[in-house]
């Protein structure tokens, strides 16, 4: 059996973050990779755990080294994925990513016989409104930002491998599951 990059993208709010979770609760055989982000942390967020928060700086930098998967600019950050990580991970063990569209394709493109694309989408647009509303983490200003970029994102669902509507977030870890199983296999 092989060992994969699964990447899941999907809108902000989706339940990308809480099916991950699922996911590396069953499977010991699956790591998160850990993003760079210039964003500030949000409450409760961990440097090392859910991003390592890095300077612009530091960032743009790291992007002339090469030391990125992937990375994008969007709401005014940087986000990446440091590529040593990945490699290094990918030896032992399968590697989760959990990141936009554009860093998807662009991993698909630099490890096109690792990745496997998984877009997660909501059931609808008013429930996805609603779970951004429920997380209290963004003003008015950054859920309407959020909410224009879903129409780009699902776009390019065609893109991807998988495409997977979140009604229920463990009946969607369940198929994401046997995704894995299918796709190590091969």
């Amino acid at each position: 059996m092989r060992n994969i990059l699964l990447v899941l993208s999907g809108p902000s709010g989706v339940g990308k973050g809480t099916i991950v979770n699922y996911l590396l609760e069953e499977d010991k055989n699956l790591v998160k990779s850990v993003s760079c982000t210039t964003r500030a942390p949000r409450e409760g967020e961990e440097n090392g755990r859910e991003y390592f928060f890095i300077s612009e700086r530091e960032f743009r930098s790291r992007i002339q080294e090469n030391d990125f998967l992937e990375y994008d600019e969007h709401f005014g950050n940087y986000y990446g994925t440091p590529r040593s990580f990945v490699e290094r991970q990918l030896k032992d063990r399968s590697v989760i990513l959990e990141i936009d569209v554009v860093g998807a394709l662009n991993a698909k493109r630099l490890m096109p016989d690792k990745t496997v694309l998984v877009m997660v989408t909501p059931p609808s647009m008013e429930e996805l409104e609603n779970r951004l509303s429920g997380r209290g983490s963004e003003s008015d200003e950054q859920k309407r930002d959020r909410l224009q970029r879903v129409r780009y994102e699902l776009e390019q669902a065609h893109l991807y491998d998988y495409v997977l509507v979140n009604d229920d977030s463990r009946q969607t870890k369940i198929k994401i599951q046997e995704i894995i199983r299918r796709e190590k296999e091969k």
